[in-house]
């Protein structure tokens, strides 16, 4: 679809309900805040521009929009008068030329890029304004849809309805769409004679029908168009979303072995014949290739995981992890800032951060790299082919060459030659009967204490 499109996201609300001192568009869904996920979607509908209105004091808000959206305009609504009146702090944006305008809310993060271009699609079919709706299994609350012969000619609020009103369960979402040309004279229209002296969007459907404009509905699945006001509908909405991202992953060839228990990030890229366990926690940025086992109560954020390497399980991946090829990492392994070439095994009980570890290279058990010095981080690098003894301290910055041992139990704090033997341990000394004489005087004081 090639018609320029102004998406307008209102992203006012704070939300106290929350019980936060964070705006509620910040919290978050898969790991992206609720106005991330707006965005994403109406970009993702061909957005050609993207107003974001928020309230005062948001600069996080705004930050995060542009850091999104760079080409992003954002407005501030110093007085919450309405929804209409949000609208309005964005006149200049929709006042440009565009054929359609998308008002949405930055606390709605389901609603999909496809239900955006069905919004389009009605304005590019002749209306010259649209509303999405859903059917309701409650609808108590909401405002219902009147529709009548393909003409939406209300939206009815619960407390004006009449009792054939209320039986209606075609229900508003909030989300409307404009075609550009009428906008301006349908915001400049509306007027706080309310209760509440707000200025409301929903009245440019009466508005609108007033002048003989063509106002039409659209509707949506309820769960996609569900916001977000508290910690529980915060919940309810991730329930959906990790639910939705489970199902395409499983379309998409990749294996859950229990599904309700893997939870993905917005962002989460994983190619088919991946084998997922139970309990494994996907943060922002991982990317797993072809063939490789992510297993059980494994967490992974910022890394990425090569074809046919094997992850866990309890192991975690911290930000800059790169696990290669056929690469092992085992049970209580931890990973930071690290390449982990081909082939190479890190099975049980080990850091290894701000380091390289050659192809092929075995890592015992125990092993740590002391990367940080209390001022700076530095770099170990382990060769291929090595073998690293379990329980070895490397004193980073240090090199191991390629076809190394280190001996068990050692400190290696100096560089290692290739092909050489180092051993950084104390010598060991052997006292003929001390352990006797030690065992006695042990159990001697145990006696005298009971």
């Amino acid at each position: 679809m090639d018609n320029s499109c102004l998406a307008i996201v209102l992203a006012a609300g704070m939300g106290t309900r929350m019980r936060s001192a964070m705006p509620k568009v910040m919290h978050e869904i898969g790991n992206l805040p609720l106005v991330g996920h707006v965005l994403n979607a109406v970009q993702g509908a061909g957005a050609t521009s993207i107003a974001v209105v928020v309230g005062p004091d948001m600069d996080e808000v705004e930050a995060r929009a542009k850091k999104i959206v760079p080409q992003a305009r954002c407005f501030v609504q110093t007085d919450r008068l309405g929804t209409a009146h949000a609208v309005q702090a964005a006149e200049v944006a929709y006042m440009d030329e565009h054929d359609h305008v998308l008002v949405l809310f930055g606390d709605t993060p389901l609603v999909t890029s496809d239900t955006f271009n069905r919004l389009r699609f009605r304005l590019q079919d002749g209306a010259d304004v649209v509303v999405l709706g859903f059917e309701a299994d409650n609808p108590f609350g909401y405002g219902r849809l009147i529709v009548e012969n393909g003409q939406l000619n209300a939206i009815r609020e619960e407390k004006d309805a009449s009792d054939a009103e209320r039986a209606v369960t075609f229900c508003n979402a909030g989300i409307m769409g404009f075609k550009g040309s009428v906008l301006k004279q349908l915001i400049d229209a509306i007027d706080n004679s309310n209760a509440k002296g707000e200025y409301y969007l929903t009245d440019a459907v009466e508005i609108a029908r007033k002048h003989d404009m063509n106002v039409v509905a659209e509707k949506a699945d309820e769960a996609e168009v569900q916001g977000i006001n508290n910690r529980e509908q915060l919940a309810n909405c991730e329930k959906v979303f990790q639910g939705v991202m489970r199902s395409t992953m499983m379309e998409d060839g990749i294996t859950l072995v229990d599904p309700d228990t893997v939870h993905f990030s917005y962002d989460t890229k994983i190619e088919n014949d991946v084998v997922i366990e139970p309990n494994v926690v996907f943060g922002p940025g991982v990317v797993v290739e072809t063939g490789a086992r992510i297993r059980a109560f494994s967490h992974l954020e910022q890394c990425v995981v090569k074809r046919d390497a094997t992850v866990g399980p309890y192991a975690r991946l911290r930000p800059k992890a790169e696990i290669g090829e056929g690469a092992h990492i085992g049970n209580f392994v931890e990973i930071k800032n690290a390449r982990i070439e081909n082939g190479a095994k890190i099975n049980h009980l080990s850091y290894i951060g701000d380091a390289r570890v050659g192809e092929k290279t075995n890592v015992g058990a125990g092993t740590i790299t002391c990367n940080y010095d209390g001022f700076l981080k530095h770099h170990t690098d382990i060769g291929a082919g090595c073998f690293v003894g379990s329980d070895s301290v490397l004193v980073a910055p240090v090199t191991v060459e390629d076809g190394a041992y280190i001996a068990a139990g050692s400190v290696v704090t100096e560089f290692v030659p290739q092909d050489a033997l180092a051993l950084g341990r104390a010598r060991q000394t052997n006292k003929a009967g001390r352990g006797k004489i030690i065992r006695q005087r042990l159990a001697a004081a145990k006696a005298g204490q009971s």
